[in-house]
């Protein structure tokens, strides 16, 4: 599908990779060949969704020993990249999924893992509902327990529910009156209604709409975890492994405005101002604009090919038994600093591939309006100005950010925790 150079990773197999370019190669070439046609006809990605499943890739990071690729993380992010060139919407519809598996890996918890980590190797896939509209920092849906004693009961309405209409099983944020809980359950259950009311200007097709539940049963092994949501995040590559997935998909887009900007410009027959110059591919000045978005493209995908470096440099050092606060914070601030620059150098792309053709390149059969709204879209999450200034605390006074990964549901935290950033994680 492209021939764009790749930047280098480290320590990754090249018999591995050969192995995962050739049973994925296909599926993003059929993916991105009805990317336009599902742009303009708000066409939902369910067939593009099981393709990837079938072939394993929501299972690239699960280890072989519960039936996954054990894919490494660069290995991982190299591949997200692909899908996110062939459609942006798929990496974003899979983020929850892939932070699950990760949130797995990263637990002590090996009865979880065994519960979970099959499942998603078979095929299936979890969404998210963590977010609300309500307020920023304030979680709405209860888990109530059953009076016979029977599990509990789950009630309330998300938004942002990114993946959900794709997914076997729904990752929800809920409260008991007493703890933040986290709770997982199908995502066909009694009860539950998933909506595809997302609004948003790009990422048309990651359902990332309103979720409800009205009376849904939890068994009590559906439970995954009890914590504090106003609590900051600390001793977890989780923050940095989402922002990852953005950054990579970003990367992706990057790369599709290359490809769609040299297609363009070898095919077009008609250039303007330049004498003697019958095409675009001949046009100097076109030369100049494709030499800028590959430079851009190549600078977004080393930044974030270091960032997945870092994420397995971790992720190894936490096996070893190595990591510490100091691993954590370090890398979160490298996640946030590749944020600044990889929003803006992708967004200056996907607005300079116009200038491959003028008026005709802004053509509704191209649609090469959706790479800048789909990166805008990407580009507002966890919010960056906010992660700007995080870096440059840190750099002035050695100040961890206090991101948190939840809604919190005492109303008594609300005007302390709104002070400080509270980004879910489908944010």
């Amino acid at each position: 599908m492209s021939t764009i150079p790749t930047a280098q990773h480290d320590a990754v197999s090249g018999a591995d990779d050969a192995e995962f370019d050739a049973r994925f190669a296909p599926i993003f070439e059929r993916i991105a060949a009805g990317s336009i046609e599902r742009e303009q006809n708000r066409e939902l990605a369910y067939e593009a969704v099981r393709w990837l499943k079938e072939a394993g890739f929501t299972a690239l990071r699960v280890p072989k020993r519960y039936g996954g690729s054990g894919a490494t993380l660069p290995q991982f992010f190299r591949l997200l990249t692909r899908l996110g060139e062939a459609d942006s919407n798929l990496p974003q519809i899979l983020r929850l999924n892939s932070g699950f598996i990760e949130s797995r890996l990263e637990s002590d918890d090996e009865a979880l893992r065994e519960r979970w980590l099959p499942k998603i190797a078979a095929g299936e896939t979890v969404g998210a509902a963590i977010s609300e509209r309500t307020a920023s920092t304030h979680n709405s849906v209860t888990l109530v327990a059953d009076k016979s004693g029977n599990g509990w009961w789950l009630n309330g309405e998300k938004y942002y529910s990114t993946g959900t209409l794709y997914a076997d099983w729904i990752d929800v944020a809920a409260h008991d009156g007493a703890d933040d809980v986290r709770v997982v359950v199908r995502a066909d259950a009694p009860g539950v209604a998933r909506i595809d009311d997302w609004d948003g200007f790009g990422q048309r097709l990651t359902a990332s709409g309103t979720t409800r539940f009205d009376s849904v049963h939890v068994s009590d092994d559906q439970l995954l975890v009890r914590y504090k949501a106003s609590e900051p995040r600390r001793n977890t590559s989780l923050t940095a492994f989402y922002q990852t997935v953005h950054l990579a998909t970003l990367t992706g887009i990057a790369r599709a405005v290359l490809r769609d900007g040299v297609a363009f410009a070898q095919s077009h027959t008609r250039t303007f101002g330049v004498p003697g110059r019958s095409s675009p591919r001949d046009n100097p000045l076109v030369h100049r604009v494709v030499g800028r978005l590959a430079s851009l493209a190549y600078s977004a995908e080393s930044i974030t090919a270091s960032v997945a470096r870092s994420l397995e440099n971790a992720y190894q050092a936490r096996l070893a038994g190595r990591a510490n606060t100091d691993t954590y914070i370090a890398l979160d601030i490298e996640a946030y600093q590749a944020q600044q620059i990889v929003i803006e150098q992708v967004l200056e792309a996907a607005t300079l591939v116009f200038e491959v053709g003028g008026a005709s390149a802004t053509s509704e059969t191209r649609r090469l309006d959706r790479h800048w709204r789909n990166a805008r879209v990407l580009a507002s999450h966890n919010p960056a100005i906010q992660r700007e200034a995080a870096v440059g605390n840190f750099h002035l006074n050695g100040a961890a950010s206090n991101e948190r990964f939840s809604l919190t549901h005492s109303p008594s935290e609300l005007g302390r925790v709104a002070t400080d950033s509270a980004v879910a994680v489908n944010g």
